[in-house]
């Protein structure tokens, strides 16, 4: 096992692209990430390496952000998010409203949910979606093509 300060230095970043992508809040997503850290160093004995480290402490990351969600019922108002615009993944959904386009993403199945909040709000690459999932860079890719196309096809049904 490398020293804990490498896997930080290692992962750390990973990690924090993944809570904002999840949280959508820079100082919460930075609190968590420090908080998935020192819970790691508590538990380091029970991970036993089955998985890679990266899916080990965003499970861990996932876990505290529930965790803070279920302490905090007060839920982010949905026109303070900011929903990033620029990119090609990005350019379908434009013309339609927060609101809407937040129920169209919560409206997927897993794991195309995920994968494309993941890649549309926390703007991880491929590489890094499937790092965190535990899968390949190919699968990210795949399921977030899959869920673009399910996403397009609910825009025109309704438009």
């Amino acid at each position: 096992m490398e020293s804990m300060d490498k896997i930080y230095q290692q992962y750390a970043q990973t990690v924090y692209k993944y809570l904002i992508s999840v949280t959508h809040n820079e100082d919460l997503a930075e609190d968590l990430t420090q908080e998935t850290f020192y819970q790691a160093i508590r538990s380091i004995d029970r991970f036993d390496g089955r998985c890679k480290i990266s899916t080990w402490l965003c499970a861990i990351a996932k876990n505290l952000y529930l965790s803070y969600l279920r302490k905090h019922k007060e839920h982010e108002d949905v026109d303070e998010m900011e929903i990033p615009v620029g990119s090609a993944e990005n350019d379908v959904m434009q013309s339609l409203g927060k609101m809407d386009l937040l129920r169209k993403f919560h409206g997927l199945e897993e794991p195309y949910r995920e994968v494309t909040y993941l890649r549309v709000f926390g703007g991880l690459s491929f590489a890094e979606i499937g790092e965190i999932l535990g899968k390949t860079e190919n699968w990210a890719r795949v399921t977030f093509y899959r869920g673009k196309e399910k996403l397009r096809k609910e825009v025109e049904k309704d438009g």
